[in-house]
């Protein structure tokens, strides 16, 4: 029998926009009411994203968002996509995350990246002996032994943390996630949704020296996508106008509030501009429920991902739950239909 595109499970990454027009608190309401439409929809995952001295994201403090939203679900998995870890130090991480698996057990993910998710400035009012990120791969290892069960003579455990084997997954856009994840034999996801040059590199790294290990017998592999679905190709495509345009303004150094599409996106950006967001954004599907099914189904034949996760950063909430039904329904998520 041939590989089933549709085989491979949905997910959804949320950066808990603000828009223009609304405020913080209107954001965060929206990622939980978002989190249970995603949830009745049949997606396997809710991530929310560490981002700081970003106006138009309100997911800063993100295990403090991510148990907000498990508390008002029942089934989705809730996690980080992710805490960016040069910023924390990994014993504060696994005793945030231990708290969360003890909270809501067996539904908590914790994805670590090694980009500090800001600018120079902020970074180092967030960690003020922060270093760099040179020591992600130590940061790394340290933060799986907290999460181990307590050996005899240990002089520094995670309380809550021990013993409660939270799901790490690394974040990269690079091959450097690649080859740690292949050497430490841990899930890898892949952040193909603004990033996507390296990713059939990545990918092709990940799987040669991937080494089984406890945590995953065998390679698995996340791959993030934009998706933005609506009754027709051009409303989505009109939709899609308030991703190009945040891109543009986070190209020219004015990042800001999430804008309201526009009917002419090319009175909006030069060309300089247009060919750099086209890059970034290449790993996008959009449309309707035809177009996307077959936009998707491209991208997993071609890729082969484990999971995907997708991206609808929009400026209209119902905008936003509508085009996440119609993916849903265009994949075949038994619930959605």
């Amino acid at each position: 029998m041939g590989f089933d595109p549709r085989s491979v499970p949905l997910s959804v990454l949320d950066l808990a926009p603000v828009c223009e027009g609304s405020d913080v608190s209107a954001a965060l309401a929206n990622s939980v009411d978002l989190a249970r439409h995603a949830e009745a929809l049949g997606y396997r995952r809710f991530w929310l994203a560490e981002h700081h001295n970003m106006p138009g994201i309100a997911s800063a403090a993100t295990a403090v968002l991510i148990a907000h939203v498990a508390a008002h679900t029942s089934k989705i998995r809730v996690g980080a996509g992710g805490i960016m870890l040069p910023n924390h130090s990994p014993l504060q991480v696994a005793e945030q995350f231990g708290t969360l698996a003890a909270l809501h057990p067996g539904r908590i993910d914790l994805g670590v990246g090694r980009a500090p998710g800001t600018d120079h400035a902020t970074a180092r009012a967030l960690r003020r002996y922060f270093d760099s990120a040179e020591q992600f791969p130590q940061d790394v290892q340290e933060l799986l032994r907290y999460f181990e069960p307590v050996q005899p003579g240990q002089a520094v455990q995670a309380v809550p943390g021990a013993g409660l084997g939270v799901p790490v997954w690394i974040l990269g856009s690079s091959l450097f996630g690649a080859q740690l994840a292949a050497a430490l034999g841990l899930p890898y996801a892949f952040a193909s949704h603004f990033a996507p040059d390296a990713l059939e590199e990545a990918l092709l790294v990940y799987h040669r020296h991937f080494r089984p290990s406890k945590h995953c017998a065998e390679p698995h592999v996340m791959l993030a996508v934009n998706v933005v679905a609506a009754a027709t190709d051009a409303e989505a495509r009109r939709l899609f106008t308030t991703p190009q345009q945040a891109f543009v303004n986070l190209r020219r150094g004015r990042p800001g509030l999430i804008p309201p599409p526009v009917d002419d996106i090319e009175a909006y950006w030069n060309p300089q501009e247009k060919a750099g967001v086209e890059r970034a954004l290449a790993c996008s599907v959009v449309g309707s429920r035809d177009t996307v099914a077959e936009g998707l189904a491209r991208f997993v034949q071609r890729h082969r991902p484990d999971e995907l996760i997708v991206v609808a950063n929009l400026h209209d909430h119902q905008a936003r739950l509508e085009s996440y039904r119609i993916a849903a329904e265009a994949w075949g998520l038994a619930a959605a239909g």
